[in-house]
């Protein structure tokens, strides 16, 4: 491209709102469009925090750890896919039509597991990726709507605001997936119940989407440069190895936590995500405003060591009371580090181009769900036959991976500082 050319892309003005307004940073964002979308996102995570029984689904058709990290991990292929589509997406045609077709996508997969009878055929893979692939787009979508032509500290903050729905999603859905699937005797009718339970959920989460993004703008259509060029130009960095290693992390307990503590005799997992949800929520409020006034490199070294002890922790644990000490840490790290990762990779992007670096951001997300996945349920797997504690393995192993990548980025960092 030449540098006419791209004199020309830098003089294009955001895709969304009154061309050629300047952007206040200190405006209210907190509007009537915003909690709708809180409402939306909260249904949402109240339907993806129930189907952290996913495993017992797997498990219930005779597969095993190893099956659920294959399925959960090919599922992510989907997502990926999404985000490739969703970085020129949202940009072209808006926040609005891919966030009202995701949630459509994602209440027919949810109901399509109703007639899956076999973990070894196609099926179920093929509506893991459909569920993945709406959920990339919700989340892309929503992000997109609620912080577009912000400033990076004001962007952490309402990325943080817009995600304590998530928490307050993630004490609800994982005790009403207890009520549903957490006793010994678990039938088919019970598994059928969750996944309509959570497409009501999501057709509600879409109604409140449609209303979020009713008065959106259409977005400018004009001459686009090539995803690879504005990749490389725009690209954030090592902070996109954080996005990873958050993925990974984000995993252990969304999937492999009912696994693990029914191997430890423990029946319901309701303590750790009360715990994890009401620390996030309150450690994303007493935040909110560090980014600005601190800076958002500090966040994700305080998100970072959170995870660390997180995953440790998780090795003294032998009752129920015992998950409230993980839950603590994970919620911190959960709070700290996912806005602050976010803001600062998907800033890198001109504003114009930030529906592209929220998608950049959050691919790294599912790229770390999509190794994440099938890793830990092959770790388990593998300490098994080599007659290691599986989950206490694993758990040392990505506490060992999650610091070495904090070093990496701290590397990176004073190496920028001085070129």
């Amino acid at each position: 491209m030449s540098v006419s050319s791209e004199i020309d892309v830098e003089s294009v003005p955001p895709a969304t709102g009154r061309p050629g307004a300047p952007v206040d940073s200190r405006r209210s964002v907190y509007g009537p469009e915003f909690w709708c979308a809180y409402v939306a996102n909260t249904a949402l995570m109240v339907a993806i925090s129930l189907m952290y029984r996913y495993a017992d689904f797997v498990l219930y058709l005779d597969g095993t750890e190893w099956t659920v990290g294959r399925i959960v991990g090919v599922g992510m292929i989907g997502s990926l896919v999404m985000r490739f589509f969703q970085g020129f997406g949202i940009d072209h045609f808006g926040p609005r039509k891919i966030w009202l077709g995701s949630m459509t996508l994602f209440v027919v997969s949810l109901l399509g597991h109703v007639w899956i009878t076999s973990v070894d055929g196609p099926a179920i893979f093929l509506l893991r990726i459909l569920y993945s692939t709406s959920v990339a787009g919700a989340f892309g979508a929503s992000i997109t709507s609620v912080s577009r032509s912000l400033p990076v500290a004001r962007m952490a903050e309402v990325i943080g605001s817009l995600g304590t729905s998530g928490f307050i999603a993630m004490a609800l859905g994982p005790q009403l997936g207890d009520y549903l699937c957490g006793h010994d005797t678990l039938t088919r009718g019970d598994l059928n119940t969750m996944f309509y339970v959570a497409a009501g959920l999501g057709a509600l989460s879409l109604a409140c989407a449609e209303l979020a993004t009713r008065g959106e703008a259409r977005p400018r259509r004009r001459r686009r440069p090539p995803l690879v060029w504005l990749f490389r130009r725009y690209h954030p960095g090592s902070v996109m190895l954080l996005g990873v290693v958050m993925g990974i992390s984000f995993v252990l307990p969304t999937t492999f936590l009912p696994a693990y503590t029914k191997e430890l005799g423990i029946p319901r997992t309701g303590y750790f995500f009360i715990v994890y949800a009401c620390t996030a929520f309150l450690a994303r409020l007493a935040t909110r405003r560090f980014p600005e006034r601190v800076g958002v490199k500090p966040m994700i070294y305080l998100g970072l060591a959170a995870m660390v002890v997180s995953l440790l922790t998780y090795l003294p644990v032998r009752s129920e009371s015992y998950l409230m000490l993980p839950g603590l840490f994970a919620g911190i790290a959960h709070a700290v580090l996912f806005p602050s990762v976010t803001a600062q990779g998907s800033s890198a992007f001109p504003n114009r181009y930030r529906g592209l670096g929220t998608t950049v951001m959050l691919a790294m997300l599912d790229i770390g769900t999509l190794i994440g996945a099938p890793l830990i349920g092959g770790l388990v797997q593998y300490s098994k036959t080599s007659h290691l504690p599986p989950y206490p393995t694993t758990f040392l192993v990505l506490g060992i991976g999650a610091t070495a990548a904090g070093v990496i980025y701290a590397m990176s960092n004073r190496r920028a500082k001085t070129t």
